[in-house]
């Protein structure tokens, strides 16, 4: 049987490829239930448990050693579930290391089934690499690195040769294999005292460029635990002339390992391999920000008093907030221009990506970065304790100009795509003024300025813009006046307003026509009359007394008339 093969098919397809080892547990004790079925090799039934062992008499069958194979693994995938709630609840380690020594123990069985002579060379080869890979991973559980070092050195060998005796295709498993112990490898090199496996770790982890998944997260945290070693005899760090003492582990260990994250970001071959790094490093200093933080609040008291006895001087946990935030600033600033940099390129091979038929990117978008840009050095302006430090405010002030220098080039940039001339010409002569401005004031802050983009090339630059935009105009204002003939000046009116008119109007043509007004405009009508009947006020009607019946004079009599019908 391909051990390896059906191992990593298994994992890639029940849940592996997102770190699910649930799943995939579920799915060991599924294909267990299958193969017992299948070979009516049943522990038993429903009322009485009879166990049962694979021996090499009844090696009939592959799936027999199936069996054992998928037994190691179900115990490998819970140990790894369990290792990911240890760090939660840290008791389920003891569970974590029972369930690895059961996988190794299913591994050895494998192992000596395979010693039989009915089995190829190939399949003893791998059961030797698999059952050395699980007992690598029980030692180093264990911390015990040299004897998990030796057995991972066995499992790396085989695999490696494994390799080179197959084809290309083949030999990719065996490879990949190699690759996922390797961190191992180094990390118990370093603790048995090798200290350039430290380095080692951080080129496999540039290696692993943008990929996610089981390997990257080893990395991070064997580098993790590297720097958690190193972090006890690291007490105190100096920022700008002062020492402040560092006594939470967290931060310690991403002052650690800010150079070396630094130094890999410095080296990154691609722009997703470079982002990647960034956000990593963003994440860590986020991190240690909040440790710092949630020490500052029960401080509150005490830093108001230190402020008041030492005249405005902040407390060391304040300064250490303080220098935190510097950092996780200024690498938001040195991401947001190596992204300003790759745009920068594509806008010059804008001509190619139209051919293309891809989306462009626009000089709004490099506007936008170089706004987020400015934000964050207003925010390093107000950190608490640099508000006196004169050189970090002028040193702050001149790379503001310079990427307000550059925000205005590429707002200028976007004018032009308009053809606003004038708007672009002045923004030009502000670009200008920016950069003489950093040129006067760069004499004594040559050295922090050198990261910067150079201000000299975008004097140039501008001086070429300049002049390419007044020709632009020139020629723009030409074709003008050229296209204003009396033929073809429209006046807006449509086709029925205009019959003595001639003029020419491409529009007659095509399927918007202007020919009358739609919906036409109100026009006054006369409205139906009002009589007002005044001379009713002033007639005199004629009397009608002699007309009218007089009433009877009404009494007694006529009330007692009225009762008993008597009419008059």
């Amino acid at each position: 049987i391909a051990v390896l093969q059906i191992v990593k098919e298994s994992q890639q397809q029940h849940g592996l490829r997102h770190g699910d080892f649930q799943r995939y547990r579920g799915y060991c004790s599924r294909r267990l239930r299958r193969l017992r079925k299948t070979l009516n090799f049943k522990m038993g039934n429903r009322h009485k448990f009879t166990g049962k062992k694979v021996t090499e008499e009844i090696l009939s069958d592959n799936r027999y050693l199936l069996l054992i194979l998928m037994d190691a693994e179900r115990a490998w995938s819970y140990a790894m579930q369990l290792k990911q709630e240890a760090n939660t609840e840290p008791r389920k380690r003891f569970h974590l290391l029972s369930r690895l020594r059961k996988a190794v123990k299913h591994a050895e069985e494998l192992e000596r089934l395979c010693e039989s002579n009915r089995v190829d060379a190939k399949t003893k080869l791998e059961a030797q690499a698999y059952m050395a890979y699980l007992t690598g991973m029980l030692r180093f559980e264990h911390q015990e690195w040299k004897a998990a070092m030796e057995a991972f050195n066995k499992c790396k060998t085989i695999y490696e040769k494994l390799a080179n005796a197959f084809t290309e295709e083949q030999a990719v498993l065996y490879n990949q294999r190699v690759e996922e112990i390797s961190p191992n490898i180094r990390y118990c090199a370093y603790n048995i005292g090798d200290q350039s496996a430290m380095n080692e770790l951080m080129q496999m982890r540039l290696r692993s460029g943008g990929t996610e998944g089981l390997l990257a997260e080893k990395l991070e945290a064997l580098i993790t635990q590297t720097r958690a070693k190193q972090a006890a005899t690291m007490s105190e760090v100096e920022w700008r002339g002062r020492t402040v003492p560092v006594k939470i582990d967290k931060v310690r260990i991403f002052l650690l390992g800010l150079a070396d994250n630094e130094a890999a970001i410095a080296q990154a071959e691609n722009e997703e391999t470079k982002e990647r790094l960034f956000e990593s490093l963003l994440s860590e200093c986020r991190d240690a920000i909040q440790a710092v933080r949630e020490d500052l609040k029960p401080d509150q008291k005490q830093r108001e008093h230190s402020l008041e006895n030492d005249s405005g001087k902040v407390s060391n946990i304040q300064y250490l907030h303080s220098y935190l935030t510097y950092i996780k600033l200024s690498t938001a600033i040195k991401r947001n221009e190596s992204m300003a940099k790759s745009l920068q390129k594509a806008l010059l091979q804008q001509q190619r990506s139209e051919e293309d038929g891809k989306r462009t990117p626009r000089p709004q978008d490099l506007i936008r970065l170089y706004d987020i840009i400015l934000q964050n050095l207003v925010e390093l302006t107000q950190l608490p304790g640099l508000e006196e430090d004169k050189n970090f405010q002028k040193e702050i002030g001149l790379k503001t100009l310079v990427y307000k220098a550059y925000r205005c080039f590429f707002i200028a940039q976007s004018y032009v795509l308009v053809k606003k001339w004038s708007e672009a010409l002045v923004l030009y002569e502000r670009v200008l003024k920016y950069a003489r401005e950093v040129r006067a004031g760069a004499g004594a802050y040559t050295n922090s300025l050198k990261e910067l983009p150079d201000v000299q090339d975008l004097i140039t630059q501008v001086n070429a813009e300049k002049y390419s935009l007044q020709a632009a105009a020139i020629l723009d204002a030409n074709d003008t006046h050229e296209t204003e003939s009396p033929s073809q000046v429209k006046d807006g009116k449509p086709l029925s307003e205009r019959f003595e008119t001639f003029c020419l109007d491409p529009s007659l043509v095509s399927k918007q026509v202007s020919l009358v007004h739609f919906p036409p405009g109100f026009q006054p009508i006369p409205c139906k009359p009002l009589f007002f009947d005044l001379a009713l006020n002033h007639v005199a009607f004629p009397p009608l007394e002699d007309k009218v019946e007089q009433k009877a004079k009404s009494g007694l009599t006529g009330y007692i008339k009225g009762i008993f019908g008597f009419k008059s």
